[in-house]
């Protein structure tokens, strides 16, 4: 059983700063991805960023990039989202996802286990 906890959400200006974790526990894969995606209301969900457990190698939506910074932290299980200069655009919920296979995807459907997200508000 896999688990996975978000937190670090909240209200913020725009412009402002956040940083989202994604706490996981249960059984892990060391060859997995994690990845971030985003929903916002009346929205189909949409990918943010995704990195490899092992090696690191990241990938970013183009709305994104040069914004937000994935890392991770292997000891702690612990998925990270860096996010500037935010938006009123990024506001959404915001997600954690595993997905067992080496291979990036930015596809939800290829995302294995789910956490329960995170809402990330952010006012003009």
């Amino acid at each position: 059983q896999v688990q996975l906890v978000e937190s670090g959400g909240g209200l913020v200006q725009a412009g402002g700063s956040l940083r989202l974790s994604c706490a996981v526990s249960g059984r892990t894969f060391s060859g997995s991805v994690m990845g971030w995606f985003r929903q916002a209301p009346g929205k189909e969900r949409e990918f943010v960023a995704a990195i490899r457990w092992s090696g690191g190698s990241t990938y970013y939506a183009d709305s994104v990039k040069g914004r937000f910074t994935i890392s991770r932290d292997n000891a702690k299980n612990t998925v990270y989202l860096q996010m500037n200069s935010l938006k009123p655009e990024d506001t959404a919920l915001y997600y954690c996802a595993v997905d067992r296979n080496w291979i990036i995807s930015t596809m939800t459907a290829e995302y294995d286990y789910w956490g329960q997200g995170t809402q990330v508000t952010v006012s003009s």
